[in-house]
């Protein structure tokens, strides 16, 4: 008999090839997502890199760093810095805007710079130089893709985005996942020395400003490298955060909170979903149709461009209910309460974040970025005042929070101040 060879695979044999096959895809696709993720973190880290470059040859061109809180004033009325204005800027230009010609954004910065004529509608509106408010609803200002709008506060920059960050669209304008270090105390970081009326020096307002403003960028103030004496290898100039996704989360929607300096970072944790630890109650947050985390990269306020070294990274964001009221011998006749729409205009406990795991990227102010994790050693901000923790440094603070005294929170608050002569002795 003439014997036949049997060709192909008969069903358990194929069975057990597509199984083996499952098994390989299931094993390689976390590790290809983990490969994309690190990737994504390189170039995020990249960008940064970008960033404190551009800062340094911002410095060797004008001997400044990027002033935070820059732009044409109010024209000298009693209208208040957070109020809306086509004409002027009120002074609220973050120091993204400044720099924007040291990292690749040139032409942005020449419609910026310059007087700016929309063709339509009929008459012509032309926006200063400086440009308007950098709000949605600055009169006259209209979203993007209307006739009004004006175009520089929508604009997407490209070396501003983490590619790890997802959000994208309105309500948002243009997004940053890159903000400013003001220090290790939330008093008085929203409005610096001038008083928020006329935007005038104010003597009260400038004691409280230089008592607790310790960051390498302060509101409305010149600052230089020469006022880094911890040294700028110490002292961190700006960290990563995550941009608002409209998903109450802990790190990108602002939670009020009822208190002062010495109670806002314990308060936080009252209104966490007890069920779901990273997001915020329904009721909680303070909400506002572009007030969220780094949606305007053009606003010197903390939410949009500004943290603070308080709570570690990736920690809730608390923002107390009046601002400036605390300021001794200053009645807060033009504080901003806290309402929908005014979230960059208070004080506010202001972690860094992002949306890789583990922590977030910071970037040093001798331009080293480093990536810091959430468990840095940072104090203990939640707990009761008592002992020599007495709350935020600031003027009229005792103990540990007297102005000038070391960071009460640890090695994290030492990295945010620039000259409280913490000896910064471990690595991170």
């Amino acid at each position: 008999m003439k014997l036949r060879s049997r060709i192909g695979f008969t069903l358990v044999e194929l069975l057990v090839v597509i199984a083996i096959i499952g098994v390989m895809v299931g094993l390689l696709l976390p590790a290809v997502q983990a490969a994309r993720e690190a990737a994504r973190r390189m170039s995020c880290g990249n960008n940064f890199k970008q960033i404190g470059l551009g800062i340094h040859n911002y410095h060797a061109a004008f001997n400044q760093l990027p002033f935070n809180g820059a732009g044409s004033g109010n024209g000298g009325t009693a209208i208040p810095f957070f109020a809306d204005n086509q004409f002027r800027s009120h002074e609220r230009i973050s120091w993204l805007v400044g720099l924007a010609p040291f990292i690749e954004a040139q032409a942005l910065w020449e419609q910026i710079s310059a007087p700016l004529a929309l063709p339509l509608p009929t008459p012509t509106i032309t926006y200063s130089a400086m440009g308007p408010t950098p709000s949605p609803v600055a009169l006259g200002a209209g979203l993007p893709g209307t006739v009004t709008a004006y175009a520089p506060w929508y604009a997407e920059v490209a070396t501003l985005r983490c590619p790890s960050d997802p959000g994208v669209g309105l309500p948002s304008m243009g997004r940053t996942n890159y903000a400013a270090c003001l220090g290790d105390s939330a008093v008085q970081q929203a409005h610096g020395a001038k008083a928020d009326n006329l935007l005038v020096g104010n003597s009260s307002w400038s004691v409280s400003s230089r008592s607790s403003a310790r960051g390498t960028f302060v509101m409305r103030q010149k600052m230089n490298f020469r006022d880094i004496l911890d040294g700028t290898a110490n002292t961190i100039a700006a960290g990563e955060i995550a941009t608002d996704l409209g998903d109450r989360s802990v790190t990108t929607a602002m939670l009020l909170v009822g208190g002062s300096p010495t109670t806002v970072a314990a308060g936080c944790q009252v209104s966490v979903d007890a069920i779901r630890p990273r997001f915020w109650v329904a009721a909680a947050v303070l909400s506002g149709n572009s007030e969220q985390r780094g949606f305007r990269w053009a606003e010197s306020g903390g939410m949009s461009s500004g943290f603070n070294t308080i709570l570690p990274p990736n920690s809730e964001l608390c923002g107390l209910p009046v601002v400036s009221s605390y300021i001794t011998s200053l009645a807060p006749v033009t504080a901003v309460t806290a309402i929908a729409g005014n979230a960059n205009f208070i004080d506010a406990v202001l972690p860094p974040s992002s949306r890789h795991q583990g922590g977030c990227h910071i970037l040093m102010a001798d331009g080293a970025v480093k990536f810091v994790t959430d468990s840095i050693e940072a104090g203990n901000a939640r707990s009761a005042v008592g002992g020599n923790y007495q709350g935020m440094v600031r003027i009229g603070g005792t103990l540990g929070a007297a102005p000038g005294s070391q960071s009460p929170y640890g090695l994290w608050g030492s990295l945010g101040t620039r000259a409280s002569k913490e000896v910064i002795s471990t690595d991170f």
